[in-house]
């Protein structure tokens, strides 16, 4: 079965981690590419302003398979140079593919995500809880450390003494910890969780898509940018907003006190 199920919803694509069986336990070998592949079709359609993500069944995502890290089988086998080659080449491909989305990624974090779950759901630019998720990066109780770039996200969207309780401790949290921490925008009851998340997806997908992208893009580089650099960045940006018909529509649509059509050009 394909790992990612798509559902299109006019200007907002649904993804669904469809291996409920296996709580949605990630990555198996062939992951990566299924990740690339659903952010480059993204990336290439202009018609797609938002996407959501959940997982099937009871779990977001469980993380990485016990048994094959047991068996030394799949993503775990061989010697630590072919491990590490399968890391960079499965595991980063899933984080970087994610971390390079042009549109605004909303979770809807539906159960327990954990490790490279937790790390999946922390990528999202929107995080939406359902009262029963729980969030963990249980590395340190197997053995092993973060290896798609918790230790980065982590701190980012929780802070360095959160994210080392977290890390270090090897402990979960429920969804009203992540709400207080920062690490869920909003909790909702579990029947509620995905009209919820694509009502907010919605309110996303409503905006001028070119300049959607471009805002994303704004966020995300500024994280590592000093403000010099963002200044620049954000005239060039402005600049090509400026001159769309969308900008046009958006001025005029205020004016006259109606709703915009945006039409991405």
């Amino acid at each position: 079965m394909t790992l990612i199920q798509t559902e299109r919803r006019g200007a907002i694509e649904i993804w669904t981690l469809a291996r409920p069986e296996r709580l949605n336990a990630l990555p198996d070998l062939e992951d990566g590419e299924a990740f690339a592949a659903a952010c480059a079709a993204v990336n290439a359609d202009a018609g797609v302003r938002c996407v959501v993500i959940t997982g099937a069944g009871r779990a977001f995502s469980a993380g990485g398979d016990l048994k094959a890290m047991r068996d030394r089988r799949d993503l775990f086998a061989g010697t630590g140079a072919e491990i590490r080659e399968r890391y960079r080449r499965v595991v980063h491909r899933i984080v970087r593919s994610l971390y390079g989305l042009e549109v605004p990624l909303v979770a809807a974090v539906n159960g327990p995500a954990m490790g490279l779950g937790c790390d999946i759901a922390g990528l999202a630019d929107i995080r939406l809880a359902s009262s029963e998720a729980t969030f963990g990066v249980p590395f340190l109780k197997l053995g092993i450390l973060p290896g798609d770039g918790g230790a980065w996200l982590l701190p980012r969207n929780v802070g360095y003494a959160r994210a080392a309780e977290m890390l270090f401790t090897g402990e979960a949290i429920d969804a009203a910890t992540a709400e207080r921490w920062g690490m869920v925008n909003h909790v909702v009851a579990p029947d509620a969780l995905m009209d919820e998340a694509l009502k907010v997806a919605g309110k996303v997908a409503a905006h001028a898509p070119q300049a959607l992208r471009m805002a994303k893009t704004l966020l995300r580089q500024g994280r590592d940018m000093n403000f010099d650099q963002m200044l620049e960045m954000t005239a060039a940006m402005q600049a090509l907003a400026h001159l769309t018909e969308d900008h046009a529509e958006g001025v005029a649509a205020v004016l006259e006190k109606r709703p915009a059509d945006f039409t991405g050009r």
